[in-house]
């Protein structure tokens, strides 16, 4: 049971089906625009809309049980806690900690979790009332510091707000409050936190029978856009050698355990301060972005394979503690840098002659109005590219020539409407 198969997700079905399990879809509800391109109802032996049972999460955890689920597991963010809560009921030996659920799914609740757990976290606090905030700056000590206010529930930089020396941080606390994220969910308490500074990681698990395995880690580059705080810039996998991936996964599992991860995939962002590892969120789910595709051309394998042969195999061997490197791989995500109509889409005809290229999704024309890009949706609406070679020095020589590519695209001011 796959809820919610969009994004990443989408790769459950195939790999299920060539493994010969078949394949049930439950939706949360009807997919949104911005995955309509990665839903494929016809992947699926049946397909259970949650909104046809009036949102009646025992008479869909009936409807599971009759056709005993394997596992039921969240395909992207908007199923995760409905792949939480009918996992519980349908498949408790398969399923996380119900009593910790909210902190897979709440970043606020999520940070008091791994609090109690006793693994630093950035200092926050989430709520609905102004002047608790106010009243936790003064306390904390933060009073003229950055902070970022943030939904405890979204993803990628949705409605992140980055709130230079504190300046204007009600005015931006206010403007969210009361609205819907990106997901149709409401934000009824906003998140604040600390800004904190170092590099940002992500570390990719697949957890079964409470052993959480690794993937991948990657390390983020991010940018500021003008006035738009942490666009993506580059990812990139790291060897499982490197200096910095020790410290990151031991952190990681730690967050696993104070949540409750006891099995499914999870996407574990974390900074690494001067002061060691923080956590930025977790998202019990499959990393995003058709991320599995490229992370089986780098490693060999993906957090996707590992759930199917986790449920398949008799062999403990076949879902591996660690990961190797079998090739220097990196995404380049396309950023715009102003907003205007594009004139010379073809500078980036060259992305096809790089020695390096594995992927490209470039979604650039002629005549298109683009934006200045100010989060992941906005980038991944723009495209990435993602190249992969033995030789990490070509790998960085061709993100350069994007970015030698984004420089010379032309955006023109719109003429004025008819």
């Amino acid at each position: 049971m796959i809820v919610d198969p969009y994004s990443s997700g989408m790769y459950f079905a195939p790999a299920f089906r060539e493994a010969g399990v078949p394949v049930v879809a439950v939706l949360s509800r009807p997919p949104v625009e911005v995955y309509a391109s990665s839903w494929h109802p016809e992947d699926f032996d049946e397909v259970i809309r949650y909104d046809e049972y009036d949102g009646d999460l025992a008479a869909v955890a009936a409807r599971l049980k009759e056709l005993d689920p394997c596992c039921v597991v969240a395909g992207t963010e908007t199923g995760v806690e409905l792949a939480d809560r009918l996992a519980a009921q349908t498949v408790p030996e398969r399923a996380n900690v119900p009593a910790l659920g909210p902190a897979r799914w709440h970043k606020g609740e999520m940070a008091k979790a791994v609090a109690r757990a006793g693994l630093p976290v950035v200092p926050q606090i989430c709520t609905d009332d102004a002047g608790d905030v106010e009243s936790w700056i003064a306390r904390e000590g933060l009073t003229g510091a950055d902070l970022v206010i943030k939904p405890p529930r979204s993803a990628g930089t949705d409605g992140v707000v980055r709130v230079p020396g504190g300046r204007g941080w009600r005015e931006a606390f206010d403007a969210q409050l009361g609205r819907r994220n990106q997901w149709g969910v409401l934000n009824d308490r906003m998140l604040v936190m600390q800004y904190v500074t170092g590099t940002e990681f992500v570390v990719d698990t697949f957890t079964h029978d409470g052993r959480h395995t690794v993937t991948d880690v990657t390390r983020y580059s991010k940018i500021d856009n003008g006035a738009h705080m942490a666009v993506y810039d580059t990812m990139e996998w790291l060897a499982p050698n490197d200096a910095v991936v020790p410290e990151l996964v031991a952190y990681t599992r730690g967050v696993l355990d104070a949540v409750g991860m006891r099995f499914g995939a999870a996407h574990v962002e974390v900074m690494l301060t001067q002061d060691g590892p923080r956590l930025i969120e977790l998202n019990a789910r499959p990393h995003g972005g058709g991320q599995p595709r490229f992370c089986r051309r780098a490693t060999g394998d993906s957090q996707i394979d590992r759930t199917v042969r986790s449920l398949v195999t008799a062999r403990p061997q076949d879902v591996p503690e660690h990961y190797a490197l079998l090739r220097h791989t990196l995404v380049v995500f396309l950023v715009s840098r102003s907003a205007g109509v594009v004139s010379n889409a073809e500078v980036f005809d060259g992305v096809q002659d790089l020695p390096s290229l594995f992927h490209a999704s470039v979604h650039v024309a002629n005549g298109q109005h683009l934006r200045m890009t100010k989060d992941l949706l906005a980038t991944l609406s723009l495209g990435f590219v993602v190249l992969s070679h033995a030789d990490r020095e070509q790998v960085w020589e061709d993100c350069r020539a994007i970015r030698e590519m984004e420089k010379r695209l032309v955006l023109q001011e719109p003429g004025p409407a008819a």
